[in-house]
């Protein structure tokens, strides 16, 4: 028994020893997310939203969330907001409407680490707009994260190839917004997605494929 405990005592010096000399690779396998999508997918969409009142979280959004922080996944929204270029509505618009979503959801104990911007037009040159998966890159450096062991969720192809594009473990087609509408438009495109009607839907998933 001595001897066996003595093993065991020198297997844990050693790895803590390899963890003291790159903690930040530890930190990143533990550290997973979840990227969501905002309009469609948290939020009832509607086109170029831009007003904070008219903000509507989709029922049970919350509570399914607060399983995910519950889980230790950190959240964070990557949202396209194509009404900026467009002159529809300013940067400070969308980050009020983003306050509020933000807001509304803390009611039920769900924190987003940040909400990543793309502000340009479908025409205009961009870092971060999807399908690019640079916002889901800089997120990773940014909160030390493993993108292999992390989810990207939306209502659009886009946000399924931001993920694939970024290497995530799974990108998931929630059926609201434009989802149900996309699922039977690109039937073959999203073949490599996992599919569900919900963030409820999405959470179970997610949990129980850990």
């Amino acid at each position: 028994m001595t001897v066996r405990w003595a093993h065991s005592a020198r297997i844990g010096e050693k790895f803590n020893s390899i963890l003291a000399a790159n903690p930040s690779q530890f930190v990143r396998i533990m550290n997973r997310a979840v990227f969501l999508d905002r309009d469609g997918t948290l939020i009832v969409e509607k086109n170029y939203l831009h007003r904070p009142e008219e903000v509507e979280i989709f029922p049970g959004a919350g509570p399914a969330l607060k399983r995910l922080v519950n889980a230790g996944f950190k959240l964070i929204i990557v949202t396209n907001q194509s009404g900026i270029g467009r002159g529809y509505y300013t940067l400070a618009d969308a980050e009020r409407v983003n306050n509020r979503v933000c807001a509304d959801l803390a009611r039920d104990g769900v924190r987003f680490e940040k909400t990543y911007i793309a502000p340009e037009a479908p025409d205009q040159p961009s870092r971060g707009r999807k399908p690019s998966p640079q916002f889901l890159f800089d997120a990773r450096d940014e909160f030390d994260l493993n993108l292999a062991g992390s989810f990207m969720v939306g209502d659009k192809l886009i946000d399924l190839e931001c993920g694939w594009n970024a290497g995530v473990k799974k990108s998931i087609l929630v059926r609201t917004g434009y989802g149900a509408e996309e699922e039977k438009l690109s039937p073959t495109a999203i073949t490599s997605a996992v599919a569900v009607n919900n963030l409820a839907e999405m959470a179970e998933w997610v949990l129980n494929c850990q």
